[in-house]
């Protein structure tokens, strides 16, 4: 069994209008999610910069209505993940599929937006995305700043609803505002900054916090975050999640792959089909404990409830 943090699906299907059943331009579709090992996958929510800010809430809404359309309620054995016990309950033959939000420029400065997507389902909300919003900044954005009290009214909603709060994509100073304020912290998709020197990746001191704060990490199969070389390989991921697991994060790994996020991937690690091939090298690395923490238990453990 394995659970994904985070996939980009819902915005390819909404930017080329194709079908969630076998479109090949999907990384995760029914067909490929059907023959892995991923028993529950994440749908982000992400609305490109390029829309207009009036019309962002609308997409948002439109995507959500994609997953219920075209992923949920054509298909018996997918089922909507709304609450832990709905993973517990999940039989031999079914997937669970949740919602994630990725960045709020979507809700301006509405916090009954945000209190609209939560009711209809996301269970995580990711701060940010490169650049500011009306919460906080992202890595991207040169001033680098953290919190407004805006933000902090999001960390505060997220508590009251027990929901994540994720950090990837959020700037430096916004992780320490956030991690201080959040109850439930995840970074969906991100690797070791000590291995690979990527902004989004995450420094030792970061990796401590999230210990320190009972947190999780979502390890992430794109390639500039693997290595600075041309290609990446399985084996390059692997120094990432033996170096977690140095730094005593065990307890604290999930799997965050951004499949349809971007185009440049691990060599034979580009779509879920392909989860068969880590879980290969995962088990020939580590202990079966070890390996069933990082693919679904420390997930099920930290989930919000």
């Amino acid at each position: 069994m394995i659970i994904d943090c985070h996939c980009d699906a819902l915005l390819k299907m909404w930017l080329h209008k194709v079908d969630f059943i076998d479109d090949v331009v999907l990384d995760v579709n029914r067909q490929k999610w059907i023959n892995s090992p991923v028993r529950v996958q994440c749908f982000a929510i992400y609305v490109p910069e390029h829309i207009p800010t009036e019309s962002k809430f609308i997409i948002a809404l439109e995507m959500i209505d994609l997953f219920i359309e075209k992923i949920i309620k054509p298909y018996s054995d997918i089922k909507w993940i709304k609450q832990k016990l709905d993973i517990e309950e999940l039989k031999s033959y079914e997937k669970g599929a949740m919602l994630t939000l990725e960045g709020l420029d979507c809700i301006g400065n509405d916090l009954f937006k945000l209190r609209l997507l939560i009711r209809l389902g996301v269970k995580m909300i990711g701060m940010s995305w490169n650049t500011a919003n009306l919460a906080v900044d992202g890595i991207g954005e040169s001033r680098a700043a953290g919190l407004t009290d805006f933000g902090k009214k999001v960390i505060q909603l997220a508590n009251q609803e027990k929901v994540w709060i994720d950090l990837a994509h959020i700037s430096t100073q916004g992780f320490n505002d956030a991690i201080e304020l959040a109850n439930h912290v995840i970074v969906s998709h991100a690797n070791s900054r000590k291995i690979c020197d990527h902004a989004r990746n995450l420094d030792d001191e970061q990796i401590k916090k999230i210990i320190e704060k009972n947190g999780l990490i979502g390890i992430t199969f794109v390639k500039d975050f693997v290595v600075k070389k041309e290609k990446a390989t399985i084996a390059d991921l692997i120094y990432h999640i033996a170096h977690f697991i140095q730094m005593g994060a065990e307890d604290h790994i999930v799997f965050g792959s951004d499949f349809d996020g971007t185009d440049q991937f691990i060599e034979h690690l580009s779509a879920i089909d392909n989860y068969w091939s880590l879980q290969l090298t995962l088990h020939q690395r580590f202990s079966l404990k070890q390996c069933q923490k990082i693919s679904y238990l420390n997930f099920l453990r930290h989930f919000p409830s």
